[in-house]
């Protein structure tokens, strides 16, 4: 089973900011990402305004700029 949570870098420890699916003393394998920055995303987005000519839904132009799929971070 693969879940992906925010979680807090405190003290050494990484702290989940919800409870998770797990018995007590489980293994589990896991692998850590840093929270792209928010500044440097909204520059990326105010540059790249108006190159795309979307005549489609405005909803599903939502849809798939907010996909993890097609975020940035997805990119090779």
């Amino acid at each position: 089973m693969a879940i992906t949570v925010e979680a807090v870098y405190e003290n050494g420890v990484l702290r989940p900011s919800q409870a998770l699916p797990f018995k007590e003393h489980q293994k589990v394998q896991v692998t850590v990402q840093g929270a792209p920055e928010v500044e440097p995303a909204l520059e990326a987005v105010e540059r790249g305004y108006g190159l795309l000519k979307w005549t489609g839904d405005p909803e599903i132009l939502r849809r798939i700029a907010e996909d993890d799929e097609f975020g940035i971070l997805e990119s090779p």
